[in-house]
C-alpha cells in the first residue's frame, strides 16, 4: 500500500522547568506526522525524543523519506528506527489500520495522574495547595516527587520529613533520583523510607548501568526501573517490579499494548511531554494499564504543558497550531 507522509515542525516551552539529575528540561522540540492512503484516510503521529542526539537523528531519517512510502516498508523499518521515530509512525500506522477495518479507536480519557512537585522551587507549598483541592479521604492520590538535582541533599532529606509528616494516610508516595544517587546515599534514604506504608516505589535509584545494585535495593523497597529499560531493554522481560515506560521514546506503541493486553502488570505509563497527538496514545495505554491486574496511576505532569491548541484532541486542530 502506498501512503502519502508530510511532516510539520512544533516546538512548546514547559509551564516550569523540570530539573533532575540528568540535567534540565524548559522546552519540547519534534515534529507532527500524518501518514494519508489511498482512500483519503489519515493516519496522526509525533516525533520528539528528549535526547539532543536523537532528535539529530530523527531528522536526517525524515527529511530522507521523501514524500511517498509503502506501508510494508515502514513497517519493515520500525525495529531499526529509534524509539520516538518509531512511535511516531507506528501509531500513524496503527491509526490507518483501525480505520480502514472500520474499528476506529476509542480514545479514552486517562485515568487520575499522579501529581509531580515542582523541581524548580520549594515543593511543599505545592504539595498543600494539592491535598487541600483533592480533600477526599476515601480516593487513593500519588505524589512523585524528582530528587537529587540540588547541590544540597541533606535539605532534601529534611523535606522528605515535612513531607512525611503532612501527606495523607491515601496518598502514596513515588520518589525519583533518576540515576543520581550512589550506593551510600541510596541506602541512606531507605533506611529513612523502609518501613514507610505510603512509599510506593522509588524510581531509577542507582545508574542504568547498577543493575546488581538496583537488584539489591529491590530488596528492600519496591524499585521501579526508568533509564535502565532504556539502555537494556532486555530489563523489560526479566525485571519483575515495576516499569516506567514513556510510549512516545518507547517505539512502536503497538507492542506495548500487546504487552498490556497480555498482562504486563507492572507497567506505568509515563509521559514524555506529548502534544495533543501523542497524548492521545499516553492516555489510551494508561486507560488501557488501569483495567489490568495491578492499576496503577499513570504519570501525566498535568499542569506542565501549556494552555493552547497544540495540546487539543482533535489532530487537525494540533497541526494547525503548530
Amino acid at each position: 500500500m502506498k501512503l502519502l507522509i508530510n511532516t510539520k515542525p512544533f516546538s512548546f516551552r514547559l509551564t516550569k522547568s523540570l530539573r533532575t539529575s540528568a540535567g534540565i528540561i524548559t522546552k519540547k522540540t519534534g515534529w507532527l506526522i500524518y501518514l494519508k492512503d489511498s482512500y483519503g484516510q489519515y493516519g496522526w503521529g509525533e516525533v520528539a525524543p528528549l535526547n539532543i542526539n536523537e532528535l539529530k537523528k530523527c531528522e536526517r531519517i525524515l527529511n530522507s523519506l521523501g514524500g511517498n512510502l509503502r506501508k510494508e516498508s515502514i513497517e519493515n523499518d520500525l525495529p531499526e528506527l529509534p524509539g520516538s521515530l518509531a512511535f511516531g509512525l507506528g501509531s500513524s500506522l496503527a491509526e490507518l489500520d483501525s480505520l480502514n477495518e472500520k474499528n476506529n479507536f476509542n480514545w479514552p480519557e486517562s485515568p487520575r495522574s499522579s501529581f509531580l512537585l515542582p523541581t524548580d522551587t520549594y515543593p511543599l507549598k505545592s504539595l498543600i495547595k494539592y491535598i487541600k483541592k483533592a480533600n477526599n479521604k476515601r480516593d487513593s492520590y500519588t505524589i512523585k516527587w524528582k530528587v537529587s538535582n540540588q547541590e544540597n541533599h541533606i535539605n532534601e532529606k529534611n523535606i522528605l520529613r515535612e513531607i512525611l509528616t503532612i501527606l495523607p494516610e491515601n496518598y502514596k508516595l513515588r520518589i525519583d533520583p533518576n540515576g543520581g544517587w550512589k550506593k551510600k546515599e541510596a541506602s541512606e534514604w531507605i533506611n529513612e523510607l523502609q518501613d514507610e506504608p505510603r512509599l510506593e516505589w522509588i524510581e531509577q535509584p542507582l545508574p542504568a548501568q547498577d543493575i546488581k545494585g538496583l537488584l539489591s535495593l529491590a530488596n528492600q523497597v519496591p524499585i521501579a526501573l526508568d533509564e535502565s529499560l532504556v539502555e537494556f531493554p532486555y530489563l523489560r522481560k526479566t525485571w519483575k517490579s515495576w516499569q516506567i515506560r514513556r510510549p512516545a521514546l518507547d517505539g512502536d506503541p503497538r507492542l506495548l499494548l500487546e504487552e498490556l493486553d497480555q498482562g504486563g502488570s507492572h507497567i506505568v505509563i509515563s509521559t514524555a511531554f506529548e502534544t495533543g497527538i501523542g497524548r492521545r496514545w499516553i492516555n489510551f495505554l494508561a486507560a488501557k494499564q488501569a483495567q489490568g491486574k495491578k492499576p496503577c496511576a499513570p504519570g501525566l505532569a498535568p499542569g506542565w504543558c501549556p494552555a493552547s491548541q497544540l495540546f487539543n484532541n482533535n489532530p487537525k486542530s494540533v497541526w494547525e497550531a503548530a
